[in-house]
């Protein structure tokens, strides 16, 4: 019996009873529906994810007060540390590989002009946060470089902020209050959008040190580094902890890199969307369980025709290969279904809800329909098996 012949009684086969082949290919398209779905939303996020992190760059630095240590906790609880300071970030800027710093101090506060109030995001920092954050002002100029201490009451507000507070109105050179202070707005920023959850656009920006004391802070909260992209990132973080620990008398901060932040969370999304496909991966083994159930049952209602096909000179191994066949067909259909269905249902979903990213991850596509033929494979096995070794002439008597 040819490739073909056994080929076009498997599906013979199949097509006499299809209702029950439907419900079996459906178990494995569902599972195959699952492993899509859920690996591309994950591939999707995980995608998102990596986006939200570089849109600042990726030749950044960040310093911040207080060394995490080996046991998991923050030495800035000791008191004696000393605090990250304006002139630490002055320092950092001097040194050759950096471009940039900005020291940062961020808190929520109540902003008003005439009737409107409106709780927001007041962000101290310094006249180099366009460059290092890749922001941009639309209308008017960012915060002017300042001496330290003599930093006038200045403010730069973001899209969201002018919207709400000057609907009818162009919001320069008017003076807006935060808490009980007054500052002289000079810039509105572009719009951003939100990132990782916080609104770029509903945010106020005021000089470094206006901001530490209008928090009543003595420590910055990070100094922002971009550096020169030609220089080693680990040249420059050498250069910085040298630099504070000559200046602090002790490694009482932490450095942490923009690459660093970034291969982590990949890692920790990879990880995710594993996982994810591992759940997924369940419902295929669901329908590698109703492979195998069918396929046994389908022994039992089919003894007369494998006495036959014994009967007629076929071999266990070619009855063993036509069971084995059915069940990898069965498979390999609900594969495909799956395919489609899983294809179709991440289009709706993100046509229902742009804001979920969809990202087709190929690779785990691949390996589902691979573990559903496999799985369809194994299932089959031991009916296949069953079926060949059922002696002619008891098969034939069987109806």
């Amino acid at each position: 019996m040819s490739f073909g012949d056994a080929f076009a009684f498997a599906l013979t086969s199949l097509r006499f009873s299809r209702l029950r082949t439907y419900l079996t290919a459906l178990g494995v398209a569902v599972g195959i529906a699952s492993v899509i779905l859920l690996t591309s939303l994950g591939n999707g996020v995980q995608g998102y994810m990596l986006r939200e992190f570089s849109q600042f760059g990726t030749h950044i630095i960040a310093v911040a007060p207080g060394k995490i240590n080996t046991l998991g906790f923050s030495e800035s609880v000791i008191d004696t540390l000393r605090p990250l300071t304006i002139e630490d970030a002055h320092a950092i800027r001097r040194l050759s590989p950096v471009r940039t710093a900005v020291p940062v101090v961020q808190g929520n506060s109540q902003v008003r002009y005439g009737r409107r109030t409106r709780w927001t995001n007041v962000i101290g920092a310094n006249a180099d946060v366009p460059e290092t954050w890749k922001l941009h002002v639309s209308r008017g100029s960012f915060l002017p470089e300042e001496p330290p201490g003599h930093a006038r009451n200045l403010a730069v507000i973001g899209y969201k902020t002018q919207r709400e507070l000057f609907p009818h109105t162009s919001p320069l050179g008017k003076f807006i209050r935060i808490d009980a202070a007054r500052y002289r707005v000079i810039g509105i920023m572009e719009r951003k959008g939100e990132m990782m959850g916080f609104d770029m656009d509903d945010a106020v920006y005021i000089p470094i040190d206006r901001a530490l004391s209008l928090y009543n802070r003595e420590s910055l909260m990070e100094i922002d580094i971009l550096y020169d992209p030609n220089r080693p990132e680990q040249q420059v973080i050498a250069e910085v902890r040298r630099l504070l620990i000559a200046r602090h008398g002790r490694e009482d901060f932490s450095i942490i890199s923009q690459s660093d932040m970034l291969a982590t969370l990949h890692t920790i999304l990879e990880l995710l969307t594993a996982v994810v496909a591992g759940i997924g991966a369940i419902s295929l083994l669901v329908g590698g369980v109703g492979i195998f159930t069918i396929m046994s049952i389908a022994v039992n209602e089919r003894m007369h025709e494998v006495g036959l096909l014994r009967a007629l000179g076929a071999s266990r191994a070619q009855v063993s290969g036509l069971f084995l066949l059915e069940a990898m067909i069965l498979s390999g259909l609900g594969g495909i279904a799956g395919m489609v269905l899983g294809f179709v249902l991440g289009f709706l979903v993100h046509l229902a809800v742009p804001s979920i990213p969809v990202a087709i991850a190929w690779g785990y596509v691949v390996l589902a329909l691979l573990v559903a033929l496999v799985t369809g494979a194994l299932a089959g096995i031991y009916p296949a098996r069953r079926a060949a070794a059922l002696p002619p002439v008891e098969a034939l008597r069987s109806e």
